[in-house]
């Protein structure tokens, strides 16, 4: 089952009941490839509704993303994927009261994983966020890009810790973690692990 039904199923299982918080909006502001499928699958086992990835491939993203972030932020109470963390200061000063979680993983199992799923692929996502449509041949931009984007998050959020949860779902950050952030109690079973190499997509 692809990642978006996944979502789709766990999603409807709560739709009728509306948000679970509606005062609070969640933004995953890792960079894709850092498990942030995965833990849109365990917010959206804990009852959040979750909108995914978005205008991937529009060739004007850049000066489409913050009104189509603005048109989906009603509509569900958690983000992730892109172009949610590129856009979180913007979402911040919208969105009063949100929090927000930075994941990530080491900058060398990062890449391997970046250049392994997108290889020589454009897509205008892409160009937008690190200046060059693809990681293969272009290692050191994307992982100089990974980097910045990490310390800025932090910068941005060092007098609020209480608003930014920081996540290493690969090694071993998940429901204890999650669930004392958000104030949720613990689901049984294990926190999701998704693998985007075994259904591609973004």
């Amino acid at each position: 089952m692809s990642y978006d039904a996944i979502i789709r199923r766990l999603t409807s299982r709560s739709a009728d009941k509306g948000s679970v918080n509606a005062l609070t909006k969640i933004f995953v502001v890792g960079f894709h490839k850092t498990a942030t499928s995965s833990l849109g699958a365990a917010l959206a086992t804990l009852g959040y509704r979750v909108c995914v990835g978005v205008g991937i491939r529009d060739p004007n993203i850049a000066n489409n993303a913050i009104a189509l972030v603005d048109s989906l932020t009603d509509q569900y109470d958690a983000f992730e994927d892109n172009p949610w963390p590129i856009l979180y200061q913007h979402l911040d000063a919208c969105n009063p009261g949100s929090r927000f979680i930075l994941t990530l993983r080491s900058p060398g199992s990062w890449l391997d994983s970046v250049v392994a799923h997108f290889g020589s692929e454009d897509t205008p996502m892409r160009t937008w966020i690190y200046g060059v449509g693809h990681p293969k041949g272009n290692e050191h931009v994307y992982l100089d890009r990974y980097q910045r984007h990490i310390d800025e998050v932090r910068m941005y959020f060092r007098d609020r810790p209480e608003d930014l949860l920081v996540m290493d779902i690969t090694r071993g950050d998940g429901w204890s973690k999650l669930c004392t952030f958000l104030e949720r109690e613990q689901p049984d079973g294990p926190f999701p692990h998704l693998n985007d190499r075994t259904g591609r997509h973004r």
